[in-house]
């Protein structure tokens, strides 16, 4: 398993859209607007109610309630009833939104996700410089909730796909099951499956004022119990209906469903829309028996830990005794630097979008004269120059004249040391584009590696200029 940085550009939108509506389970009023946002944001829920206009990340680290859906919570802020919002936006296979709202939960609409993803398409979905990152799945990785026995894994596939399968157990809503085999069949298939729920959760609900916005337009509701007359009058007035009876397919009146298995693919769609707090595009096929939002959100913090221990331990898979693609002459015959400010020895890879390197660290480095002699440190400033160097490499392999070129660093951000290396450390380079090579320009995401860990990381701007 592993990062894998792809040549798909992360898509946004382009204008900013509202919807108006109420919220499921605060019956309150709310506007939501879709906007705009740069490269490597994510999903961001934005509070314009409040001081200060909080934001919360769509992040698995901040769910703090499944109960009647995903709520999230960060400093005392709150987003309730997430998923819907982010499973259109998935769906339409976007990296990049700030989703405001003026109140504690997105509206519910009619319950699926269709009138988001309209009004998504409405503000133009367009590609931005950078590229996707995708964690792609090589091992299997489940979770399981014991007491529910709900379980869903992810195991291999060639892009991301999901298959779920419920069974509560009821005459009327028995076994059934839904897929997803591409993201791009979420819009005509899984994203007008409206939420649903069972009777006797309904009346639990009112009798608690637990849902306030609902009506028989937003929600399917499946009859598993008789129908008493206190009911159906309490009905009447929950949903300012003057009439309330049973279908013969065992769902409340006013409503037709969209497909015979809309709750099976109403859970597909709550599947998607609770892993998007993973955080990074995920290749893979997800497997949900009797998923919910508890083990949804558990399997989605489960799979951003794994994420972020591989981005931080993904070591460049290179065979160190193998023939390198440039060795020492060769790298001299592109980049200027000499010794001893030549900093690498070896490039094992090259393409369009990333570069890796190596270099070993010995104790006749001139550095180690000066720098703690008596217990000598590479410094971390060289450490990054070497990263610079195998991103030079890159973008010098643009020209058909590299000799003839200088690179210069333009800026360092997110610079971070996680490692001391040593004399006899051998170092690891990989560097990667974050967007598209422009005017000789390369911006990058660069990662040092010693000892088979993660020693220091950078995200570098560098450009090449021709030497007059």
């Amino acid at each position: 398993m592993g990062i894998v940085n792809t040549e798909i550009k992360q898509k946004t939108i382009k204008d900013s859209i509202s919807l108006n509506g109420v919220g499921l389970h605060t019956g309150k009023n709310v506007t939501l607007t879709f906007k705009p946002a740069e490269a490597n944001t994510g999903f961001v829920f934005k509070r314009v109610d409040l001081e200060g206009e909080p934001v919360i990340q769509a992040d698995a680290n901040y769910v703090t309630n499944t109960q009647r859906g995903t709520c999230l919570e960060k400093n005392g802020v709150i987003i309730q009833t997430s998923e819907h919002v982010l499973a259109a936006l998935v769906g339409l296979d976007i990296d990049n939104v700030i989703i405001e709202l003026d109140a504690s939960e997105p509206p519910i609409m009619d319950g699926s996700s269709k009138f988001f993803v309209e009004a998504i398409e409405k503000a133009t979905i367009v590609e931005l410089d950078s590229f996707r990152e995708e964690f792609e799945i090589t091992d299997i990785v489940s979770y399981v909730d014991e007491d529910s026995g709900s379980e869903i894994l992810i195991m291999p596939a060639s892009e991301y796909q999901i298959t779920t399968m419920v069974d509560f157990g009821t005459k009327v809503l028995g076994t059934q099951n839904a897929t997803l085999n591409r993201i791009s069949d979420f819009k005509d298939n899984i994203s007008n499956s409206r939420t649903f729920s069972f009777l006797h959760e309904i009346e639990m609900l009112l009798e608690n004022g637990l849902i306030k916005g609902g009506d028989l337009n937003n929600a399917i509701v499946y009859v598993d119990k008789a129908l008493s007359p206190e009911t159906l009058e309490k009905l009447k007035v929950a949903f300012k209906k003057d009439s309330i009876s049973i279908k013969p397919n065992g769902i409340l009146d006013n409503l037709t469903l969209h497909h015979p298995n809309e709750a099976a693919r109403h859970k597909l769609l709550d599947v998607l829309g609770d892993l998007a707090l993973v955080g990074t595009r995920i290749k893979g096929k997800i497997i949900a028996n009797k998923p919910g939002h508890f083990v949804n959100t558990q399997f989605a913090k489960k799979l951003a830990k794994i994420i972020k221990n591989e981005r931080r331990n993904n070591v460049p898979n290179i065979d160190l005794h193998a023939t390198p693609l440039m060795d020492v002459n060769q790298i001299m015959a592109m980049l200027p630097h000499r010794q001893p400010f030549l900093l690498i020895d070896k490039v094992f890879e090259l393409t369009d979008s990333y570069v890796t390197a190596m270099k070993n660290v010995t104790m006749n480095e001139e550095f180690f004269k000066g720098h703690f002699p008596g217990a000598p440190v590479m410094p971390g400033v060289l450490i990054c120059e070497a990263m610079a160097q195998t991103g030079g490499v890159l973008v010098l392999n643009t020209v058909p004249d590299p000799e003839n070129y200088l690179t210069f660093f333009m800026k360092m951000d997110n610079v971070k040391f996680k490692q001391k290396v040593v004399p006899g450390d051998t170092l690891i380079f990989k560097c990667s584009l974050i967007t598209p090579i422009r005017r000789g320009i390369c911006h990058m995401q660069g990662y040092a590696y010693a000892n088979g860990k993660l020693c220091a990381e950078a995200e570098l701007m560098a450009q090449i200029s021709k030497v007059k």
